[in-house]
């Protein structure tokens, strides 16, 4: 992945695991808009993601995988969840949410990930403890 700037980590707390141990943040507006346009699958694979902020919405267009997007409001709860969007395509814009986790394709499935989960997200390395 090609995001430069702080990375961390988006831990789901509602199911005790892991979205993310490898977490980019995308938090200007050249790294919002750029977010993961023409990276390669390969490196962005399972515990990576990109943590874009703020937003209400995100695109596909100029990737080549599809990707989990998951919409969190200002408390870090999930709002809407969108699984394996297809590249070049467009991701609803949700006007409650305040920033957008993108995962690799079938995260949530994996993770179990529901509307309503409470999302711990901190730049820094991950807790060591459970990782998934």
């Amino acid at each position: 992945m090609s995001v430069a700037g702080p990375v961390g980590y988006a831990f789901n707390r509602t199911r005790q695991t892991y979205l993310a141990t490898q977490l980019s943040v995308a938090g200007t507006y050249w790294s919002r808009l750029r977010g993961l346009m023409c990276s390669s699958a390969v490196n962005f694979g399972t515990g990576q993601g990109l943590w874009i902020v703020p937003s209400r919405g995100v695109h596909t267009l100029a990737m080549r995988f599809p990707i989990d997007v998951v919409y969190l409001n200002g408390d870090k709860v999930v709002v809407y969840m969108k699984e394996n969007l297809k590249p070049w395509r467009l991701a609803a814009v949700q006007m409650r949410t305040s920033s957008v986790l993108e995962l690799p394709g079938n995260s949530l499935r994996g993770t179990q990930t529901q509307v309503g989960d409470e999302i711990e997200i901190a730049v820094g390395r991950a807790p060591e403890v459970n990782k998934q």
